[in-house]
């Protein structure tokens, strides 16, 4: 696939989580961009020549904050840590789609999100339901591409202890030899490097990837 070779300026909503950190060190590691910007709640402890952190409370969005080329949206939570379906809803729905509509006011050309592995606008499973409801709404949106990746349970340090999580990581390791690709469990930098990746390719459209595709990425512990 053809690559574009000009140097643009990226953008990174949830910066702090898991995959949004480990792709925001891939970019200030790499010379993709000139400069990244990041949305943060508060600042993160990151000092580099091409990084910009604004921060930023997306129940007062500014439009000024939200201007780059690509935009990577890593941003998510949980029901526990929400406190509830309408908190949820609002991090993993409503906030996305902010970023998205603002960007593309902006002039923004393309866009990648962070979905799930069982996004799915019609699953009785609410969590899979609201990531697959932000799928369809994203792609009504007219970005020259969108790519929208589809990890499966997802790998790497977090400052936050999931019980139900680490259970699932567990056996997921136990028997990922007999697992298929797109649901054994992928680290976090395997996400970050695809996304980096597809969104350098002079496509168009809407792009959905599996996890079983970020798989074949190699993993970065930086």
């Amino acid at each position: 696939m053809k690559k574009k070779n000009s140097k643009k300026t990226a953008l990174v909503a949830g910066a702090s989580g898991l995959t949004g950190f480990s792709l925001v060190q891939l970019l200030l590691e790499r010379e993709t961009y000139e400069q990244i910007i990041i949305l943060v709640r508060k600042p993160l402890n990151l000092d580099h020549p091409r990084l910009k952190q604004h921060v930023y409370d997306y129940k007062k969005p500014e439009k000024i904050f939200v201007n780059a080329d690509h935009i990577y949206c890593c941003l998510g939570t949980t029901i526990k840590k929400a406190g509830s379906r309408e908190a949820f809803r609002e991090v993993d729905y409503e906030y996305p789609l902010q970023i998205a509509r603002l960007a593309l006011e902006n002039g923004a050309t393309r866009y990648a999100l962070v979905s799930a592995m069982g996004a799915n606008s019609s699953s009785w499973i609410f969590y899979n339901k609201i990531k697959g409801q932000v799928e369809e709404s994203l792609r009504e949106l007219p970005f020259k591409a969108i790519h929208i990746f589809r990890p499966s349970m997802l790998l790497g340090h977090r400052d936050e202890f999931r019980l139900g999580e680490e259970i699932g990581k567990r056996v997921m390791k136990t028997f990922k030899w007999i697992m298929p690709a797109n649901i054994k469990a992928i680290h976090a930098s395997q996400v970050a490097i695809c996304m980096l990746d597809k969104m350098q390719e002079d496509t168009e459209g809407v792009h959905i990837i599996p996890s079983g595709v970020m798989q074949k990425y190699p993993v970065s512990h930086t």
